[in-house]
């Protein structure tokens, strides 16, 4: 049974690296020598080859590192690593919280380490040259080390208290951890700006002025009640701009990145606004954090049919049976499960997207939300041309043609 479990955990990473590899190289094959007709207006030739040079760099550099990291699960899978590290773990504590602490914190900071230099690669070597990085190495090592601190303190006391769980309750287990796991998420989504966020960035109140006006303004129309509306300084890590929308009820703000309002209008910035208001209006917040809830559900479900299976443990190469290592064989045994239910929920997105964008341009202006979009696409090179299959597996957001069309089908309507 364990050696059966151990071949289908190895046919898993293989389909799935493949998989991966091939939508990736449809994708950057799906390219074109000059601006399609399309996009005329949006780059101009010289900065579609730019774009187009950015493209196929990620691809290179894509490739190499998830080779690399494939390499590094294969050689932990079939030279027993995994059982290496739970011996190692062994030699401080038996108990089986501090024992899966040890274990997990090992790993993590193992393969952080280790992929510490493709990290600083691609942030001061490739983002750099194109024009996007701004981070400091200061910036880049604090970064890390809160990062550390944070998987330490959040993911070492979810751990702690999932497998306290499960000793106390055994198959019951996944009852207490859905509840828990799915109170952290909303505790996340409620309070991540005003605690996380923080941490790694400044965030200050949007000052009195045409701006907040203009914003004020539309939220009142339509029936938004807003007071927290905060800028980000996003450019002390890179010139790509953003804004996004976190909290519920009294807790809810909109964050805008500096680089945000620095590249837009006034009224494409508002527009903008207006789609991330568009989520919350249609209450695809809330519907997210409803089906993340019952997907968490599912999953622990899962688990606890399969968790006390010694076979987990066998398969690599631990004899006696270990929640922590069977967790990691759970983990990739579900993963197509996971991938399943990543398409839904992209599929999903991309519709709550659409609609969101129809409320900006029905309630605000599709003219400023075109626009908008275009110039953050221009200025973060992102692929116009995306391989229609790569989408529907990956793409969360719908690509920007379509988005266009949309914006343009809306403006017509109102003529």
């Amino acid at each position: 049974m364990a050696q059966t479990i151990f071949y289908i955990i190895i046919t898993i990473l293989i389909v799935d690296y493949f998989f991966e590899r091939i939508l990736e190289y449809l994708n950057f094959r799906r390219r074109y020598s000059n601006v399609p007709k399309e996009f005329e207006g949006i780059y101009d030739a010289e900065k579609y080859k730019k774009q187009q040079e950015y493209k196929k760099v990620n691809f290179k550099f894509s490739l190499v590192t998830s080779t690399f990291s494939f390499i590094i699960i294969l050689l932990m899978l079939f030279y027993n690593g995994f059982a290496f590290v739970d011996k190692f773990a062994h030699n401080f504590t038996s108990n089986p919280i501090f024992l899966a602490l040890i274990f997990f914190g090992l790993l993590f900071f193992i393969f952080d380490i280790i992929n510490t230099p493709f990290s600083l690669y691609d942030t001061f070597v490739i983002e750099k040259k194109f024009g996007f990085n701004k981070t400091s190495i200061k910036t880049f090592i604090l970064d890390k080390l809160k990062s550390w601190l944070l998987a330490i303190i959040i993911g070492g006391g979810l751990i702690s208290l999932i497998i306290w769980f499960y000793l106390k309750t055994t198959n019951m287990f996944w009852i207490y951890a859905w509840i828990l796991v799915s109170v952290f998420s909303v505790f996340f989504t409620m309070f991540y700006s005003s605690i996380i966020v923080p941490l790694f960035n400044k965030q200050t109140p949007l000052e009195e002025g045409s701006l907040r006006t203009e914003i004020s303004l539309f939220s009142e129309k339509v029936g938004f009640k807003l007071m927290n509306i905060f800028s980000i300084d996003g450019s002390k890590r890179s010139t790509k701009a953003n804004a996004y929308f976190s909290g519920l009820g009294a807790k809810k703000r909109i964050v805008l990145f500096d680089t945000l309002i620095k590249d837009l209008k006034v009224t494409e910035i508002v527009a903008v606004l207006a789609h991330e208001i568009g989520h919350y209006k249609k209450k695809h917040t809330l519907i997210n954090i409803i089906i993340s809830v019952f997907q968490t559900g599912l999953t622990f479900f899962i688990l606890s049919l399969f968790i006390g299976n010694p076979a987990l443990s066998q398969a690599l190469g631990v004899e006696n049976a270990s929640f922590h290592i069977a967790l990691i064989s759970f983990a990739i045994l579900y993963s197509p499960i996971s991938t399943i239910l990543g398409l839904a929920l992209n599929v999903i997105s991309r519709k709550n997207e659409f609609e969101a964008d129809k409320f900006a341009g029905e309630n605000y202006s599709s003219i400023e939300l075109s626009s908008a979009l275009k110039k953050l696409s221009i200025n973060s090179l992102s692929n116009l041309t995306p391989h229609p299959f790569y989408v529907f597996v990956y793409y969360s957001h719908p690509p920007l043609l379509d988005r266009l069309k949309q914006l343009s089908n809306i403006e017509l309507e109102k003529l």
